[in-house]
C-alpha cells in the first residue's frame, strides 16, 4: 500500500482500474525519480506513457474518475468556437483551458487541472455561465490551445485602413507603416516553425494570396489573404532577406536568420516574378535542432552495417541519390558527423550550405565568381584532404574530377538524381565517366526517399488475410506460418492537424560494389542486370525496405506506394 500512496490519487486510480499493475508504476516512481535529479520536471502521468504502460487517454479518464469531472476526447466532440471565443487567448493560455461547449445551460470547459478553482471562478465572472470542468488528454488540449491562440490572431481584425495607408506608400516610405506586414510576416513564420514545416509558399494569385506549408513533404493551404496587402508582405519578407525591393522584374534570393521561441532559424528565401506579382518561398532551417543519427533516419540494420563498412574505408567514391526533398543531405550530414574526427582533414562543396558543423571545412560555391563545384574540386586536392564531400554532380567534369579524387586516396562522398541505386552505375556512364574509373573507384550507392510515419495517436488498425496482401502486393515480405497481417491506416485528429502523419523517415537500399558487380560495370551491363546481381549480394530494395516498414505499422500503403514505385 505505500507504494500506492507514494504514488498518489492518479497512481492509485490507475491501478483500481486495472491500467496498470503496481510493478508498472515502481518503475514510473524510479525514472520519476532518475528525472528530477536531474532537474527535469517529471509528471508520474507522463513517466508511465514514455515507459508504455499506458495512453495519455487512459491518464485522462482516469484523473476524471478519480476527480468525478467527466472525461471527453475534443478528436470526437469537436469545439463550438462560440464558446471558445467567450475568453481571450491570453486567458486561455495562462489557465491553460478551453471552453469547448455548452450543456444544460453550463459551460463545458476543458481543463489541464479541473480543480483549479481561481480559474474556474474568472471563467464565471468572465463569461456570466455556471463552468463545468471536463477532463481530456493533455496533448488534445494543447494542440487546441496552440489553433485557438493562432485562430484568434487573425488579421481579417486588422484595421482595414492601416493597410490601405501602409500599401498606398512607396518603398521609400515603407519602414513608417510596416506595422501590418510585420504582424503578418511574424504570425506566418511562428506558426511555420511551430508545426515544423519545411518550406513557406507565400503565391499571389487572382483574387488573394495564398499561403501554404509543407509539413512532412506535403503541402497543406493554411491561409488565404486579400491580393491587396501582398506588396506589403512581399516587401517585408525582401527587406528581411537583404534584398532589393525596388526589383520586382528578376528573381532574387536571401537569408534571413531568426529567434523563434529559443530556436534559431536559418531561413532561405528566393522570390520569382509571376502573373499577379511576386511569389515568395521561404525554406526553414532549424540551426537548434540537434543532428539526427544514421540509426535514427531508419537505415535498417542489415543495411547500416554494409553501409558504415563502406564509409569507414581509407579511399573510395560513395554516392547518395533520390530525387529532390529525399533527404539525401540529411543522410550526408549524418555521415560526416560519425567520421568526423581530429585526425581527418575534411572538406565540403555546397551550394547553399545548409547546416554549419564544427570541425569541418565547409565551402560555399559562387559560380559568379567562378567558384563551381569542378573548379573548386580542383582546387580543395591541394588542400591535403582526407575526406571530401560534393554537395552534387551536375556534369561531366564534376563527376570526373570526384572520381578521380577517390582513386587518389581519397574517400569522397556526392549526391546524384537517379531513382534507384543501381541506376547510379549506368548514370555515371551516361555522364561520360568511362567503365573501369566507375568500377575502380566506386565503393557505394544508397538510395532513399522520405515517407510520412502514422500518427501514433490516431493510426487505426485493419487486418488482410494472406490471400489479400499479396494481391494487393505480391512481394509484401510474409513469414511462411502467418496467414494475416494487421496493417495501420491513417485517420487524422488533433495532434497531427487532421493529417493521420506526424514526421517522417526513410526508405533505403544501398548497393555494395563487389568484385562481381565490377566485373558488370567493365562491361557496360544494364541497370536490370547490376540490380539482381546486387539483390543476390544481399541489397534490400528500396521497396522492401518500405513493406517491411508498413508491417512494423510505422506508416501505411498508401503512403509508401505514393512514393515508391
Amino acid at each position: 500500500m505505500g507504494l500506492i500512496s507514494e504514488a498518489g490519487y492518479l497512481g492509485e486510480q490507475l491501478v483500481k482500474m486495472g491500467i496498470v499493475t503496481e510493478e508498472q508504476i515502481k518503475k514510473a516512481l524510479e525514472l520519476q525519480a532518475q528525472r528530477r535529479k536531474k532537474g527535469q520536471k517529471a509528471k508520474l502521468g507522463q513517466c508511465l506513457i514514455d515507459l508504455g504502460c499506458c495512453s495519455e487517454e487512459c491518464i485522462a479518464r482516469a484523473m476524471a474518475a478519480k476527480s468525478g469531472f467527466q472525461f471527453m476526447s475534443i478528436n470526437e466532440t469537436g469545439i463550438d468556437m462560440a464558446c471558445a471565443n467567450l475568453i481571450t487567448p491570453e486567458i486561455a493560455n495562462k489557465y491553460k483551458l478551453l471552453p469547448i461547449g455548452m450543456k444544460d445551460n453550463k459551460l463545458l470547459v476543458a481543463m489541464q487541472n479541473p480543480n483549479d478553482i481561481i480559474a474556474i471562478d474568472d471563467i464565471q465572472l468572465l463569461t456570466g455561465f455556471e463552468v463545468q470542468p471536463v477532463v481530456v488528454p493533455d496533448r488534445e488540449l494543447a494542440a487546441v490551445l496552440d489553433q485557438f491562440t493562432n485562430v484568434s490572431k487573425n488579421f481579417d481584425d486588422q484595421p482595414e485602413e492601416d493597410f490601405e495607408e501602409a500599401a498606398a506608400t512607396s518603398d521609400e516610405d515603407y519602414s513608417i507603416n510596416e506595422k501590418p506586414a510585420v504582424l503578418l510576416v511574424n504570425q506566418i513564420i511562428n506558426q511555420a516553425v511551430k508545426v515544423g514545416a519545411s518550406d513557406v509558399h507565400i503565391e499571389p494569385q487572382e483574387k488573394f494570396t495564398r499561403v501554404r506549408y509543407r509539413i512532412d513533404g506535403v503541402l497543406h493551404e493554411i491561409m488565404q489573404q486579400p491580393l491587396k496587402f501582398h506588396p506589403l508582405v512581399s516587401s517585408r519578407i525582401k527587406v528581411m532577406g537583404g534584398m532589393d525591393i525596388a526589383e520586382r522584374r528578376i528573381p532574387q534570393d536571401g537569408r534571413i536568420t531568426l529567434k523563434v521561441e529559443d530556436k534559431t532559424i536559418d531561413i532561405r528565401v528566393a522570390s520569382l516574378p509571376s502573373a499577379y506579382g511576386e511569389k515568395l518561398t521561404l525554406r526553414l532551417l532549424n540551426r537548434s535542432s540537434r543532428m539526427i543519427t544514421l540509426e535514427e533516419l531508419g537505415f535498417p540494420e542489415n543495411q547500416l552495417k554494409r553501409y558504415k563498412e563502406a564509409m569507414h574505408l581509407p579511399y573510395g567514391f560513395i554516392l547518395i541519390t533520390g530525387p529532390t526533398g529525399s533527404g539525401k543531405s540529411t543522410t550526408l550530414y549524418a555521415t560526416l558527423a560519425e567520421i568526423n574526427t581530429p585526425d581527418k582533414n575534411i572538406i565540403t562543396l555546397e551550394d547553399p550550405i545548409e547546416r554549419k558543423m564544427a570541425g569541418i571545412n565547409q565551402i560555399q560555391m559562387n559560380s559568379k565568381a567562378g567558384m563551381t563545384f569542378a573548379s573548386g574540386l580542383r582546387s580543395i586536392l591541394r588542400s591535403d584532404p582526407d575526406i571530401i564531400m560534393v554537395g552534387e554532380i551536375r556534369d561531366r567534369e564534376t563527376a570526373k574530377i570526384a572520381v578521380e579524387s577517390a582513386l587518389t586516396g581519397h574517400l569522397v562522398f556526392s549526391t546524384l538524381h537517379t531513382n534507384d541505386a543501381p541506376g547510379a552505375v549506368t548514370r555515371l556512364g551516361e555522364m561520360g565517366v568511362e567503365p573501369f574509373l566507375t568500377a575502380s573507384s566506386l565503393v557505394g550507392v544508397i538510395a532513399q526517399r522520405l515517407i510520412r510515419l502514422l500518427c501514433p495517436s490516431c493510426r487505426k488498425p485493419y487486418t488482410l488475410s494472406r490471400e489479400e496482401i499479396l494481391g494487393i502486393a505480391p512481394d509484401f515480405p510474409l513469414e511462411p506460418h502467418e496467414d494475416s497481417v494487421t496493417l495501420y491506416k491513417a485517420t487524422g485528429c488533433l495532434s497531427c492537424n487532421n493529417t493521420g502523419y506526424r514526421g517522417r523517415k526513410g526508405v533505403f537500399e544501398f548497393l555494395r560494389v563487389s568484385e562481381k558487380m565490377q566485373k558488370l560495370i567493365l562491361s557496360c551491363s544494364s541497370t536490370n542486370e547490376i540490380r539482381e546481381l546486387a539483390i543476390q549480394e544481399g541489397m534490400s530494395t528500396l521497396r522492401l525496405d518500405g513493406l517491411n516498414k508498413v508491417k512494423q505499422g510505422l506508416t501505411s500503403m498508401e503512403e509508401l506506394l505514393r512514393v515508391v514505385v
